[in-house]
């Protein structure tokens, strides 16, 4: 009965809210207001869902659904707000690469290594300013299996290593008036400029990983920082007529 109970609130969710349990995953448009049913949705789940099988994956409350919020409160009202969300984890065998031999020395006499790529996280969000903001966020982990033979004994061994990638493009409205910043960014953030009628803005962060949810939108929010310097502040971005 009471898992009946609680398949019966999972009818009632949102679709999409229904698509990140039961699936782990959703790529969807709406305009601003459109999404907020979604969150509401979303921010019922812990009340009335309990079992494991049916959990929210944890980035979706932690980061997903305060990313939501923060892109929204830039938009315009008719503003589409696009989310492609990955929550599978990085044990789907599509994102796991070829494996390789690595040389070795003793006392470790074989090791083969491979990459699991797993880009969990788009957005692109059309903003109130004219300019759009599109935001990617990847792990990066490699993974290595070795034998090591120490003291006549033979030990099979393995170690994954990851790194986190945060990539936040910003296409400005056209003649948007641009102003480069006074300071260059920390040297972990790297920033391309493509100058034109729209000029184009790139910035991407690489850092080790994983974090915590907080850490994690504190680092998403700084690499979106830096395309937003190039703008004065207090000013829309486009060029007064």
């Amino acid at each position: 009965m009471f898992w009946r109970k609680q398949k019966a609130a999972i009818e009632r969710f949102h679709p999409l809210h229904r698509a990140l349990i039961l699936d782990r995953a959703c790529a969807v448009s709406l305009r601003r207001d459109d999404w907020e049913p979604v969150i509401q949705s979303l921010a019922r789940h812990g009340a009335e869902v309990r079992r494991r099988r049916w959990r929210l994956p944890k980035r979706v409350p932690g980061v997903l659904v305060p990313m939501l919020r923060i892109l929204a409160a830039d938009m315009p009202p008719d503003g589409v707000l696009s989310v492609a969300a990955d929550m599978r984890g990085s044990g789907v065998p599509e994102k796991k690469g070829p494996e390789q031999h690595v040389p070795t020395r003793p006392p470790i006499s074989a090791m083969r290594q491979w990459y699991v790529v797993d880009p969990w996280l788009r957005m692109r969000a059309e903003l109130r300013d004219g300019s759009v903001v599109e935001l990617d966020v990847t792990d990066r982990i490699r993974n290595r299996r070795y034998r090591k033979n120490a003291r006549g004994k033979v030990k099979l061994k393995s170690k994954s290593k990851t790194v986190q990638i945060v990539r936040v493009t910003r296409r400005l409205a056209k003649d948007a008036v641009v102003r480069p910043p006074a300071a260059p960014p920390p040297r972990w953030i790297r920033v391309r400029v493509k100058r034109g009628a729209r000029m184009v803005i790139r910035a991407n962060g690489k850092f080790p990983g994983p974090l915590e949810d907080q850490a994690m939108i504190d680092r998403i929010l700084h690499v979106s920082t830096e395309p937003f310097r190039w703008t004065p502040p207090g000013t829309a971005a486009r060029r007064a007529r």
